[in-house]
């Protein structure tokens, strides 16, 4: 079942420098992100063949009966296209999107209504040339498949059927060939993080144009799986950052990359080496770094610029619709804002409590209330709510202690003799 809910399209609101030297390290939205989103994900249906480790979500075998239906769908599809241009990236996932016998349906209305379809089907018996080529004529545009380890083993495993991680790699070849653009999601835990340098060595040669990367949530299904602890996760990012020049990288449930994005190329400006840069990294950075080296040399033959991170999280300039038309800030932020049967997606965007408390990070708790980089990163509020059961409370996962937190901290009344 597909977890990650990834963001497979293009993105024309982003700022684009004119001159690579101007590149700001993380882009903004353009226009008001509290009145239109960026990017919205429908979870078109929940079932699903697999039943994935990680899966925010119990596998449904078969479609709920109460569903939206494709006239329902094509209602939402028509809300999204009413917003002023750049409209919203639109990502039909799942469960499987495959499911759907009237995707085509989907795609090709969205499409016509002027919106920018995504696909996200998870790697089963239905993903075939034949399905593919469909889903191409009918407008979609790019599409993301998932692979969660470098061995067919690993992937499998995580996956729930063997076989899965030969289908994938096969059907990747598929979408290439269609013409859509292939983007390939893997989710990072203590259990497969050491072949994540393998795995980047697979999705390049698989052909993506962007590797998505997902800290894993300790949510559903997932919350039985080891996440990475907040200083690996710290070492996992750095490295992302570090190969960013191989592969165009996007994360998820990982603001704290736009962070270390900044201060990286702060630390760039100020002449300082990559070396010195990352010289207070862990064992994992290093291990990271070695084999990557190994596998693929130095420096790749052809070093890309590296894409600067968009400034997108829960509720703010993201949404989630469920395939009941539930919509959440997040799939994997349970906050129920409302429902597109008796309220239009838009209203739901702009007026819901949740949402607008999201758009707000000055007045999160904690250390993010008072970070200098909460404006661009703000912490992920999916795994604040699930390791708190706050959704406005500090990431517990983020290593980053900002100077505000620490002078107000010296200053509490604990601190004073």
């Amino acid at each position: 079942m597909t977890a990650t809910h990834p963001h497979v399209a293009q993105d024309p609101h982003g700022e684009t420098p004119s001159h690579p030297h101007h590149a700001p390290a993380v882009r903004t939205i353009r226009h008001d992100i509290n009145t239109k989103p960026f990017i919205v994900i429908w979870e078109t249906t929940r079932a699903c063949q697999l039943v994935c480790k990680h899966c925010r979500a119990d596998a449904q075998h078969r479609a709920h009966p109460e569903q939206l239906t494709t006239e329902q769908g094509k209602a939402l599809l028509d809300d999204l296209a009413a917003y002023e241009a750049p409209r919203p990236l639109v990502v039909f996932t799942g469960g499987d999107a495959f499911e759907r016998e009237d995707l085509a349906e989907l795609c090709r209305y969205g499409t016509e209504k002027g919106l920018s379809i995504s696909l996200s089907p998870s790697i089963t018996p239905l993903v075939t040339p034949e399905r593919l080529h469909e889903m191409r004529e009918a407008g979609g545009k790019a599409i993301s498949l998932s692979l969660d380890g470098a061995t067919a083993e690993t992937h499998d495993s995580f996956r729930g059927f063997p076989g899965t991680f030969d289908a994938s790699i096969e059907a990747s070849q598929w979408m290439r060939e269609e013409g859509f653009r292939l983007q390939v999601n893997s989710v990072f835990t203590k259990g497969n993080i050491k072949e994540a340098p393998a795995l980047l060595k697979t999705v390049m040669g698989m052909g993506a144009f962007m590797w998505y990367t997902f800290m894993l949530v300790p949510t559903g299904r997932g919350a039985d799986l080891n996440a990475l602890n907040p200083e690996e996760r710290e070492d996992v990012l750095n490295w992302l950052h570090d190969i960013s020049d191989r592969i165009a990288i996007k994360t998820t449930e990982a603001p704290q990359y736009r962070r270390i994005a900044i201060q990286r190329q702060r630390a760039r400006e100020q002449g300082i080496p990559i070396p010195y840069q990352v010289a207070h990294r862990g064992e994992l950075y290093h291990y990271l770094t070695e084999e990557t080296t190994r596998l693929l040399g130095d420096h790749p033959e052809k070093p890309r610029r590296p894409r600067a991170p968009m400034a997108v999280n829960s509720g703010s300039g993201f949404a989630f619709i469920d395939h009941l038309g539930d919509v959440y800030p997040n799939g994997f932020l349970p906050k129920h804002c409302g429902n597109v049967k008796q309220t239009p997606f838009h209203e739901i965007y702009t007026d819901s409590p949740v949402f607008q408390a999201l758009r707000k990070p000055d007045e999160f708790k904690g250390k993010c209330g008072v970070c200098e980089f909460n404006k661009l990163c703000g912490g992920s509020r999916s795994t604040a709510y699930a390791m708190t059961g706050d959704y406005l409370a500090s990431d517990p996962t983020c290593l980053w202690v900002p100077p505000a937190w620490t002078e107000q901290m010296e200053g509490s009344p604990r601190h004073m003799g």
